[in-house]
């Protein structure tokens, strides 16, 4: 099969389109091209999930295995969720949803600029948009977050909460994010959750009473006795929480992509044919692991097993390389196995001779429409940010003829 010009480039061209950033250990140098059908057919899948995610009985169905906090619907819709795509000779293959994607804040300041291969008038080429463009998007999506919850009230705090944020890897962007709502006269702030208070119906840090948590923790339910302020401040609605446990059963748990590619169960739904036919092509076959071990074993080398609840590659094994004790955690866990969907590629020359990246995309959306369409170079089994040469990239989208 012939080479798209995307694939060519990303295996023959050395251009760089990173410009001078604060934090640069976060990016590569090396932008990454899809083409505009690609991007189509991204933007096609995530469509149809969101259709079939709104159906009455689709909720039900995975309401009714996740725990009770799940249940509670608030307004908002959850910000940053993020889409996670392969990109191979068959075409995007989704990987896995989250409902708190990070590095979106992180993209926008890199302020990627054309690289030096394309002419900035060049009308095949296409990159995001602005930094300015892109940080009035994110502060809308925050105010509208509000609004759904709370109508005309006035937004006065924001707490950017995750366990120890100081110590966590993506800390800066929450630095940036609490530069965004200051800039926006929203009095903002970092916050441990397991410093949050809850006492007489309101959410506090110290002396301020929270409005609105931006949510990093990854206790997607708070269980953790450590996250009991944040729990009962959505179970009391003493603050909005985006995004919250409820996109997270709808969207995240991994067992909905086994329903998004179960034919018979979305014939249940109602799902037509043309949904049916996108969801097929757009998400690999999917199935939770249980019943016989040693046909699952034998097989192995077909999937991709994941933990329901997984998020960044944790506790996620690739089967022709999974050992007979990790076999035995999958049987044991509550997994899901995912037919093999190999990533994408990107080569690169540096003093050591031509490396060889894979290619994670991520589209960031919020509402069905996406925001920013990102990508991650790295080496290894899973998404990493250890990769010499690796980290957030810049997408180039060629239009098409």
């Amino acid at each position: 099969m012939e080479m798209t010009r995307a694939e060519k480039l990303n295996r023959e061209c050395g251009c760089e389109s990173v410009g001078a950033v604060e934090w640069a250990g976060f990016y590569s140098k090396a932008p990454v091209f899809v083409g505009t059908s690609q991007f189509r057919q991204m933007e096609k899948l995530i469509a149809a999930i969101q259709r079939v995610i709104g159906l009455p009985l689709f909720q039900q169905t995975v309401l009714a295995e996740a725990p009770p906090i799940a249940r509670i619907r608030r307004g908002p819709q959850g910000v940053f969720l993020g889409f996670d795509f392969h990109i191979g000779s068959e075409g995007p293959k989704l990987i896995e949803i989250n409902t708190n994607a990070g590095g979106a804040m992180l993209n926008a300041a890199a302020e990627w600029r054309h690289p030096d291969c394309c002419d900035d008038g060049n009308p095949e080429i296409r990159l995001a948009g602005t930094r300015e463009q892109l940080e009035a998007d994110f502060i809308a999506m925050f105010q509208r977050e509000w609004r759904l919850a709370r109508g005309d009230r006035a937004l006065r705090t924001i707490a950017i909460v995750d366990d120890q944020p100081e110590k966590q890897f993506l800390y800066p962007e929450f630095r940036l994010f609490e530069q965004l709502f200051a800039e926006h006269g929203i009095d903002s702030f970092i916050a441990d959750a397991g410093a949050l208070e809850f006492s007489g119906g309101q959410l506090r840090s110290g002396d301020r009473v929270i409005d609105l948590v931006y949510n990093r923790v990854t206790d997607f339910y708070f269980e953790d006795k450590s996250h009991e302020a944040l729990r009962e401040a959505y179970l009391h609605d003493a603050a909005v929480i985006t995004p919250h446990p409820r996109g997270h059963a709808l969207f995240a748990d991994k067992r909905n992509l086994a329903r998004l590619t179960d034919t018979g169960f979305l014939r249940t739904l109602g799902v037509g044919d043309s949904d049916r036919e996108i969801l097929q092509s757009g998400i690999p076959l999917t199935r939770r692991v249980e019943g016989d071990a040693d046909a699952w074993w034998c097989d192995r080398k077909k999937w991709f097993f994941k933990p329901t609840s997984g998020f960044g590659g944790r506790g996620a094994y690739r089967g022709d390389k999974i050992t007979r004790r990790a076999f035995g955690e999958v049987m044991g866990g509550d997994y899901v196995a995912q037919a093999l969907a190999l990533p994408g590629v990107r080569l690169r020359g540096d003093s050591g001779g031509l490396q060889s990246y894979k290619v994670d995309i991520r589209l960031y959306v919020y509402d069905g429409a996406v925001q920013l369409m990102a990508a991650r170079l790295y080496q290894g089994q899973t998404t990493n940010f250890r990769t010499v040469g690796g980290g957030f990239a810049p997408v180039i989208e060629l239009r098409e003829a």
